[in-house]
């Protein structure tokens, strides 16, 4: 579309998550979805690099032979065998999918911070990795391997097709819908349930003195996962309002309905990948916690409680605190290149 010259200002009202008007470029002014702004700057403060953090502890306990049991090596490799696919999935959906479809400019530019995000979530796996001497294809072919893993993700992938679809536009009835769910379903329930369990394992590590500089960058990349859910909570949130004919009760059911069965694939798989129990955590408590953080992910877009139950594992919300003794991001080396000192 040809740019007019003398259009005026940007209309505040036209401004939407999707189907907005004059969304050909990123204008930020005025700007209508501060949370997205806000969420993007917040981003930009808490910026980390993997390679920051020391593994050398790390590496001296997984080369022991006595620091370590064999349920811990086996939890700890399987809970990164599902990292790995995650974010690599979330990254796709944010690149290939959502964004395209945005025509909230403040939106858009939290979501590119998000898309670099997963992709230092990815460098993470792969510094633990290579750092431990770990089997790499064993880790990053997991999800093949172990079905528990494999059924999480068929769930996220088989609710995804449609808008992947290169013919996929958002203005009809169906097709926003479509787009919504899948905003759910990433925000809620891969980024909001399915990653939970496999933090509360990491924390049970970090919890025992063990594995910490791989616990500490888990800890960073729950930070970043908890801005990612609360920011698709406050774009469903926006789309609900801007257009609540696509909330009918038809389509709340539908989105329980999923959720119940995002629930029982996560309790499965902890109970599955941890059969014994670790850290104190047995089967009956990672299902009570899961049920937990279902309800409350519920219970931020609007829907009702499902299981109404307590959090098993209180000492979760002392993980996602980063104020500890050592913050890192006041102690952290600082010294990036400025463009004069690039090597090009």
């Amino acid at each position: 579309m040809p740019i007019q010259k003398g259009a005026g200002v940007v209309d505040i009202n036209n401004r939407r998550i999707i189907n907005g008007k004059d969304a050909d470029v990123v204008q930020l002014y005025p700007m209508r979805h501060t949370f997205a702004w806000e969420a993007y700057l917040a981003g930009n403060s808490n910026h980390w690099l993997p390679t920051e953090i020391s593994m050398q502890r790390d590496i001296e306990q997984w080369k022991s032979k006595d620091v370590l049991s064999a349920d811990e090596r086996q939890a700890f490799e399987t809970v990164l065998g599902f990292f790995t696919t995650a974010d690599s999935i979330a990254a796709n959906n944010l690149v290939l999918a959502t964004y395209k479809h945005i025509t909230s400019p403040e939106c858009r530019m939290y979501l590119l911070r998000q898309a670099y995000e997963e992709a230092i979530h990815t460098h993470a796996y792969q510094y633990i990795v290579e750092s431990l001497q770990m089997d790499e294809a064993k880790i990053f072919n997991m999800y093949r391997e172990k079905e528990a893993i494999y059924n999480k993700d068929m769930l996220v992938l088989s609710l995804n097709e449609g808008i992947f679809a290169s013919d996929f536009k958002t203005g009809t009835f169906e097709n926003d819908q479509k787009f919504l769910e899948n905003m759910i379903v990433f925000s809620l329930i891969m980024e909001g349930i399915f990653f939970y369990s496999s933090f509360a394992v990491m924390f049970g590590f970090q919890r025992q003195n063990k594995l910490t500089g791989s616990a500490e960058q888990i800890q960073y990349i729950m930070r970043d996962e908890s801005q990612h859910l609360n920011f698709g909570i406050n774009m469903i949130n926006a789309i609900k309002q801007e257009q609540p004919e696509l909330w009918t009760k038809a389509f709340q059911d539908h989105i329980i309905d999923l959720v119940r069965r995002a629930v029982v694939l996560e309790y499965t798989f902890a109970t599955e990948v941890f059969p014994k129990g670790i850290f104190g955590m047995n089967a009956q408590g990672f299902k009570q916690y899961i049920e937990h953080i279902a309800d409350r992910r519920l219970e931020t877009i609007g829907l009702p409680l499902q299981y109404n139950v307590q959090n098993p594992f209180t000492w979760m919300s002392e993980a996602v605190d980063l104020n500890k003794e050592k913050n890192f991001f006041e102690t952290r080396v600082t010294e990036y290149k400025t463009g004069g000192q690039l090597n090009w």
